[in-house]
């Protein structure tokens, strides 16, 4: 499967065509799509990533993404 092919497959899922959420495996990104590629089609696309341990959260939408809690103290 091509990186294009890939990043194609994952942004045609129901969850990202009604705005919602999907999550991934950083690895799997890097691995199957490059992080430059699935950069440019994040930011092409206008939305937001987050990263927490070794997932990428991806938000399908333009909304504002805020967190509820606070960072945890140290």
């Amino acid at each position: 499967m091509t990186p294009e092919n890939w990043l194609r497959d994952l942004f045609a899922s129901k969850a990202v065509q009604e705005g919602g959420v999907i999550r991934r495996k950083a690895r799997d990104v890097e691995r199957f799509a490059g992080l430059g590629l699935f950069w440019a089609e994040i930011h092409r696309r206008g939305y937001q990533v987050a990263e927490n341990g070794g997932q990428f959260v991806i938000f399908c939408n333009r909304a504002p993404v805020r967190f509820l809690t606070d960072p945890p103290q140290s």
